[in-house]
């Protein structure tokens, strides 16, 4: 693992703290060849839609969610050909795989997995990267310090 990488996932981490999801917090960074942050993105709805009780209604808040991916896609102000996004605390579900393809981001960093119930649809992700010809890492025992609980 490189420094850069430890870094950029662990400001990953910092940045899913943003997020008003109450059992899921999931941030992304997204960074250029020269190491600088592009876009940031947490899992929310959009904007000025109100951080409610909607929030604890599982199938309600899926329905209307956007995720940290897709925020730091669309906030993105430059073009994402050649980056690396980084996302905690796991990887792109195959939606958020596609638009990442789509937009030409060249690698996916990530922390290990530890989720069963996303699985198939994370193995959906990885299969896309794969075939796409996508860089694709897992960083274990990343040193993941945050500014609130992850």
């Amino acid at each position: 693992m490189n420094k850069w990488d430890n870094n950029f996932l662990a400001l990953a981490a910092n940045v899913s703290m943003f997020s008003k999801d109450p059992s899921t917090k999931v941030g992304a960074v997204i960074v250029d060849d020269s190491h600088r942050v592009v876009s940031v993105g947490y899992n929310g709805f959009p904007k000025g839609i109100k951080d409610d009780n909607r929030l604890h209604d599982r199938d309600k808040k899926y329905s209307m969610i956007l995720h940290a991916e897709q925020n730091a896609i669309l906030f993105a102000e430059k073009c994402l050909e050649g980056c690396t996004i980084y996302t905690w605390p796991f990887q792109p579900c195959s939606i958020c795989a596609s638009m990442i393809i789509q937009k030409g981001i060249k690698r996916v960093v990530t922390a290990p997995n530890n989720t069963g119930r996303w699985e198939e649809n994370f193995k959906i992700a990885r299969e896309n990267f794969q075939e796409v010809g996508m860089r694709f890492d897992t960083i274990e025992n990343p040193a993941v310090w945050c500014f609130g609980n992850v």
